[in-house]
């Protein structure tokens, strides 16, 4: 068996990617990929098995750049205005292609929610690193039981439940973290 050449893979979805631009996400497949890279269609299948595990690799693609711009963007004083803003900035991904790429993994939903779980993880990461910005946060609030990382894990099921219910904004829970953290 062949050794995968990355290259190759990473033109694979970058051929998709195109594709689902311009034509859609319904035409996406493995025989148009083929075709527009200048492979047999076996070829794409060495790559992906179908697909929805390409459709699944340009959504985890697309959240890990996303999470990129996120950090390159959002730069408030204050852990909650951070927290505004990450809310609004990921609520206009989700609008755009977000949306249509997650809505389309329908057969791979569940590979699908674990693979987003790792991205909810790193954006836990870089919540954690916009509180311990925030000097105004008390100190004392932290304890064994009442943790940092369970704490905005907490903030993450909330801020994902808004964005899945389309939630105008996040006024409430802005108001709730407020007056635990401050």
């Amino acid at each position: 068996m062949r050794k995968k050449d990355d290259t190759l893979r990473d033109t694979l979805l970058e051929l998709s990617r195109n594709i689902a631009d311009k034509e859609g996400i319904d035409a996406v497949n493995i025989r148009a990929i083929a075709k527009k890279a200048g492979v047999a269609t076996g070829t794409v299948y060495n790559y992906f098995a179908n697909k929805d595990e390409i459709l699944l690799a340009l959504t985890e693609e697309y959240w890990m750049q996303t999470l990129d711009e996120m950090r390159m963007a959002i730069s408030a004083d204050s852990f909650c205005e951070n927290l505004h803003e990450i809310f609004f900035f990921l609520k206009e991904q989700i609008e755009q292609s977000a949306g249509r790429l997650m809505n389309s993994l329908g057969n791979v939903e569940l590979m699908g929610q674990a693979r987003m779980t790792s991205m909810q993880s790193v954006l836990e990461t870089v919540i954690i690193q916009y509180m311990d910005q925030d000097a105004k946060i008390r100190k004392e609030i932290w304890s064994e039981a009442f943790t940092k990382k369970e704490f905005v894990h907490f903030l993450m099921m909330n801020l994902m439940m808004l964005l899945k219910t389309e939630a105008p904004d996040i006024t409430f829970l802005e108001i709730v973290i407020k007056r635990i953290i401050y």
